[in-house]
């Protein structure tokens, strides 16, 4: 791979925000240690989103999704994972009533489960805060357009930047955090023509999740791309496969021949001098 990686191999944080304009940067979410292992290898960047608290908990958004949770499968994804940067949410509640919360969480979770970086959701309005966890040696991916922590306050997931006024609030938030010292923003559900001027008009990688072909990146849900979850598919999904169908149709299969027997066969049993004797005695 051309990405720099530090000496123990892994992608590093000045060598994400050195890729602005250059080869794009690919990112993938993960929130187990298998998952980890498959992705590792293709991204430049894993992180472990809070969307955890959708995909793999079933809840009906993210903010019920606790520090706790971060931190246990932020460790699973560094177990599972030796090559891509992991860069970890900060949920919701955990950092919005302070600059102070928002580094002790930050410092948590980082010494916990020895990321890089962490994300945190907001524009201008946590500009300070992004400042004063960068001045204290926490890298901070920024994430601005549709958040989903805001959700309520949203009146749900739409796409923003779809007017003047919601276009240049996006580009000034995108200013913002770029300038209070974050070394990458997500820009999530955006109309393209504001992604791409957002893209050409900061100096730090911008990671697109349905915004624009002219982010520095992308990401995806990994379940979305890979046909796991279905509950809902925003219009950005690309689907790469439909694992979900070869689960379930391993399920049935699985399924049919323990009901008739035929699993397990003698090659799964110990101590068998006879294969096929068991299949007489049934």
């Amino acid at each position: 791979m051309s990405t720099t990686t530090n000496k123990k191999g892994r992608v590093t944080v000045p060598a994400l925000r050195a890729r602005k304009g250059g080869e794009p940067i690919v990112c993938l979410t993960a929130y187990t240690t298998p998952m980890a292992q498959r992705l590792d290898a293709y991204c430049d960047l894993l992180l472990v989103g809070d969307s955890v608290g959708t995909v793999v908990y079933g809840m009906d958004t993210t903010l019920a999704v606790t520090v706790d949770m971060m931190v246990n499968h932020g460790k699973a994804v560094m177990r599972g994972s030796k090559h891509a940067c992991v860069v970890i949410d900060l949920p919701f509640g955990s950092y919005q009533e302070s600059k102070e919360q928002a580094f002790r969480t930050a410092a948590h979770i980082m010494a916990e489960t020895g990321c890089a970086a962490v994300k945190l959701e907001g524009g201008a309005e946590l500009a300070d805060t992004i400042e004063f966890l960068t001045q204290r040696g926490v890298p901070v991916m920024a994430h601005i357009g549709l958040m989903p922590q805001q959700v309520n306050t949203l009146g749900g997931f739409k796409s923003q930047g779809r007017d003047d006024a919601a276009a240049a609030r996006v580009l000034a938030d995108a200013k913002a955090v770029a300038k209070a010292g974050a070394f990458s923003v997500v820009i999530e559900g955006t109309v393209e023509a504001v992604a791409r001027t957002v893209s050409a008009e900061i100096n730090i990688p911008t990671i697109g999740i349905g915004a624009s072909p002219a982010c520095d990146g992308q990401v995806l849900v990994t379940e979305d791309m890979l046909g796991l979850f279905s509950d809902f598919t925003p219009k950005f999904v690309k689907r790469y496969a439909n694992l979900g169908d070869l689960v379930e149709k391993a399920a049935s299969d699985y399924a049919a021949e323990v009901k008739s027997r035929s699993f397990p066969a003698d090659e799964h049993c110990y101590g068998i001098k006879n294969p096929g004797n068991l299949r007489a005695v049934n």
